[in-house]
């Protein structure tokens, strides 16, 4: 079974989900690729996890940095998009990495000479705890904030909300969610 919340943010209203042991969902309403669980997932907002989630989010969202290990995360994925979500939750907070950077550490931890960035963006864009795991602090190697499931305006709103100089990056004109 899992259970959900709506957290209300600056980004507007996030949908946050567990199951018994971990939170396994952050969606941003009306996001690509919201909530693709197959099972039914009840509302409630008194679940411990939930309300640890929500204390998090609370957090963040007051200027702090929580500590992501703070929560039990189990985003579902395969091994490839679990190990590109590892390497976003080691972004510190107000800096971004490129997707270029990823593919050359999932590269090097594979022992391989390369890997492809377009991959580690289809890993990326599929975050399913989006803000707690920080796809929004992930950018194109040319200064391209690039796509964002949540939308543009959301990936701005979190890197200025983190204090990172938006004025370097260009915004594409045409959508490019992956």
């Amino acid at each position: 079974m899992y259970y959900s919340t709506i957290y209300s943010s600056i980004i507007g209203d996030l949908l946050v989900v567990c199951d018994e042991q971990n939170i396994i969902g952050l969606w941003m309403m009306g996001q690509k690729y919201f909530c693709p669980l197959k099972e039914q997932v009840q509302p409630q907002d008194s679940h411990p996890l939930l309300l640890k989630a929500k204390n998090w989010l609370d957090e963040y969202f007051g200027g702090n940095k929580p500590v992501i290990s703070a929560l039990p995360l189990a985003p579902m994925g395969s091994d490839f998009r679990k190990e590109v979500w590892e390497i976003l939750c080691r972004i510190p907070y107000g800096q971004v990495m490129t997707y270029g950077q990823i593919a050359d550490i999932v590269a090097k931890n594979h022992g391989k000479e390369k890997m492809s960035a377009q991959a580690v963006g289809g890993a990326v864009g599929h975050n399913p705890i989006s803000v707690i795991i920080p796809c929004h602090r992930v950018v194109g190697t040319n200064g391209s904030l690039t796509g964002y499931a949540g939308g543009m305006d959301k990936k701005l709103t979190l890197l200025r909300h983190e204090g990172v100089d938006t004025d370097r990056f260009t915004v594409p004109v045409k959508g490019t969610a992956i």
